[in-house]
């Protein structure tokens, strides 16, 4: 497979992005026989073919109507940048000058991919770099697709997080259809365990993805008090946590699917004791996990990271309390990792640290 350097012609309509069912309305209109959708498929997720001349089973008259109204659609990065520790960010242009990060994190024989599913995000989280650039559009199915296939070492993932750029639960539709794709055996064929969605508790998107997929989950929740909450997350007033929980609390975590909860740890606000004993008992029984993560510093936002024992207390009184915790690695640093960081850079004109 190679990926074109740039985007494609404007004018031209992508292959990837599109499920089996828009592959088959594609065919059929272009008089092509209903099976040529599966082919195509095939070579698109499959294959991971970048043209359609690459499909040798389409005959030649068909590749030939195919591609012109068609092209796959696959771009690379237009700009990353390299952490000490391996983790990749990549940068890819989304048009009108705006872009999207997709950071590939390698741990030993886990190839983790961290995706974006919109440009920038309307939830406006205090402590987050993307809430800071406000809302521009939510990513196509293609788009989303595209960062999954088109990054270096895309072959050598293990797993896809939809924790970068946006709230995936706002964007559902073109998120259910790139679940699909990944999943389906006509797409990439992956397990859903392979797959860890988040999201800041977007109730009306959870209720759909709870019911049409079956992949993990991961809520962002930081802090077991609403109104503190509220400080740092606005999202609270629309979408309070209780109601989450109710409705989680209604589902069953049992089998395959994992629920876990994101919990950023900042110095003197929501590390102490009393937030641990609380998180506790606001999760008893529930069946789940809670990942502690450290807090990345931004510009302008007054919070601190927590220090290294005040995590490990916290985490111990989780599980001393019934609760499985664990902190999770810190990566990419030296690489501004906070999301959003490199795409406010690069719109700002400051793009130091980049590499083409």
């Amino acid at each position: 497979m190679y990926v074109c350097e740039k985007l494609g012609d404007d004018n031209m309509e992508h292959l990837a992005g599109k499920t089996i069912e828009e592959l088959q309305e594609i065919v059929v209109r272009l008089g092509m026989p209903r099976f040529t959708a599966k082919q195509i498929a095939s070579w698109i997720y499959g294959h991971r073919v970048n043209s359609i001349d690459e499909m040798t089973n389409l005959s030649k008259n068909n590749r030939d109507n195919l591609s012109s109204l068609y092209d796959v659609g696959y771009y690379a990065p237009a700009e990353d940048m390299r952490s000490v520790d391996g983790t990749v960010k990549y940068l890819f242009e989304t048009g009108q000058g705006s872009s999207v990060e997709s950071v590939y994190i390698p741990d030993k024989e886990r190839f983790t991919l961290c995706v974006s599913s919109q440009v920038g995000c309307k939830m406006n989280c205090h402590f987050c770099m993307t809430g800071k650039q406000g809302f521009r559009r939510s990513l196509t199915s293609h788009e989303i697709i595209n960062q999954i296939v088109s990054v270096p070492d895309s072959e050598m993932l293990t797993n896809i997080v939809f924790m970068g750029m946006g709230e995936p639960f706002d964007n559902m539709d073109e998120l259910l259809k790139v679940l699909r794709i990944l999943t389906e055996p006509w797409g990439f064929a992956w397990s859903p365990k392979r797959i860890t969605v988040s999201t800041i508790g977007h109730i009306p998107g959870l209720r759909r993805f709870l019911n049409e997929s079956h992949c993990h989950l991961a809520v962002s929740l930081h802090s077991p008090y609403p109104d503190e909450r509220m400080n740092i997350m606005p999202v609270e007033k629309a979408f309070p946590m209780d109601k989450v929980l109710d409705m989680l609390r209604e589902t069953d975590f049992s089998g395959q699917r994992r629920l876990s909860f994101e919990y950023i740890l900042f110095n003197g606000y929501n590390d102490s004791r009393r937030h641990a004993e609380d998180l506790s008992r606001l999760l008893n029984g529930m069946n789940c996990r809670v990942n502690l993560i450290r807090f990345h510093a931004i510009p302008g936002v007054e919070l601190k990271t927590s220090d290294e024992q005040a995590m490990i207390d916290f985490r111990n009184v989780l599980n001393k309390r019934g609760v499985t915790a664990t902190i999770r690695s810190s990566r990419g640093e030296d690489i501004f990792a906070a999301c959003g960081m490199l795409s406010t850079a690069r719109k700002s004109g400051n793009q130091n640290g980049f590499t083409k």
